[in-house]
C-alpha cells in the first residue's frame, strides 16, 4: 500500500561534519530533528519538499555556561531547557517560554533550533532571544558565521541562513536587569500565540513582541521612551505605532494591539 511517506527519503548523518557535506553536495535537503512542524505539515499534505537530513542523532544539544552568558546547543529541547539550572539561573524567561511550547510531549520532542529556523512570527522562544540579544551560530561545510538575531530574520518564515547551513548553536551574553516573558493564546496551554512578549529591565529597556508583525521584532523607539522615564502611557503610545498586528483566525488587530500596551505596563509595574 502506497501512503503520503512512501516518496520521501531520509538521510541520517552520523556526524556534523558529514551533515554539512551532505547539505552541501546531496541537496536540497531539509533538516529535521523534533519533527513538531514537519509531522503536521506532511500529514496534511502541505509540505513540497521530499528529501530531509535527520540531525537527531548528532551532539549538538549542549547547554553550557560562555562566560557569563549561555551557549544552547540547537538540538537542546524544551524539557532540558526547562530543567537546566544553568538556563533557570540566567535565562528564566527562556524557562517560562519553554513552559508555554505544546505539551509534555511536544516540550520532549522540539528543538529551540527547531523553533528558530522554523521562523514563525509566533514562536514562543523567539521574542526571548530577541530581548536577550542572542547570536545564532550558523554551520557549513566551508565555515561558520555568527549572525545577531535581529538580523537572522528577512520577512515571514524567511531568514538569512544558506541552504547549506544548519543552525548549530545560540549565543546569549549575560543579562542584566529583571526578565519578564508572557503569552497571550486561546488556552492555557497548547495554544498558538496570539500575543507572546520578552522583555528585559536593563538600563536600556529591551522588549521584544511575537504575533504583531511577519517575524518577531525588538521595540527600540517604545525601548528609548521607557528609558528616558517617559510615563507608561506614552510609551504604549509609542508602542502601538511600532506593531503592525493583523485580523486572522486567532484574534484581531485591534485586540492584539490593545494586549501588547496591557503587557508594557505589567511588565512595567512587575519589575519595578
Amino acid at each position: 500500500m502506497r501512503t503520503a511517506l512512501t516518496s520521501l527519503s531520509l538521510l541520517r548523518p552520523k556526524t556534523l561534519p558529514e551533515a554539512l557535506r551532505m547539505l552541501r553536495d546531496e541537496g536540497p535537503l531539509v533538516p529535521i530533528a523534533g519533527c513538531t512542524d514537519v509531522f503536521v505539515s506532511l500529514n496534511f499534505g502541505t509540505l513540497p519538499q521530499k528529501r530531509f537530513l535527520d540531525l537527531l542523532g548528532l551532539p549538538l544539544g549542549r547547554i553550557a555556561a560562555r562566560g557569563k552568558g549561555l551557549s544552547i546547543g540547537a538540538l537542546a529541547t524544551y524539557t532540558e531547557l526547562i530543567r537546566s539550572p544553568l538556563v533557570r539561573k540566567r535565562l528564566p524567561m527562556l524557562v517560562a517560554a519553554s513552559r508555554e511550547v505544546g505539551g509534555a510531549q511536544i516540550q520532549n520532542r522540539g528543538t529551540i533550533g527547531g523553533n528558530v529556523a522554523n521562523a514563525s512570527p509566533a514562536g514562543d522562544a523567539l521574542p526571548v532571544l530577541a530581548a536577550a540579544d542572542a547570536t545564532v551560530v550558523l554551520a557549513s561545510a566551508d565555515a561558520e558565521r555568527r549572525v545577531a538575531f535581529g538580523a537572522f530574520y528577512t520577512g515571514y518564515r524567511a531568514t538569512v541562513m544558506r541552504p547549506d547551513e544548519l543552525i548549530v548553536a545560540l549565543e546569549v551574553p549575560p543579562q542584566r536587569g529583571r526578565q519578564f516573558f508572557r503569552k497571550v493564546g486561546t488556552r492555557a496551554a497548547q495554544a498558538i500565540s496570539k500575543v507572546v512578549m520578552a522583555a528585559v529591565r536593563d538600563d536600556v529597556p529591551r522588549v521584544a513582541l511575537g504575533s504583531v508583525a511577519p517575524t518577531v521584532i525588538r521595540l527600540p523607539r517604545t525601548e528609548a521612551a521607557l528609558a528616558s522615564g517617559a510615563a507608561i502611557a506614552d510609551a504604549q503610545r509609542t508602542l502601538a505605532t511600532e506593531i503592525a498586528p493583523i485580523d486572522d483566525l486567532r484574534s484581531t488587530a485591534e485586540y492584539r494591539r490593545r494586549v501588547c500596551e496591557n503587557l508594557l505596563a505589567r511588565f512595567w509595574k512587575e519589575t519595578a
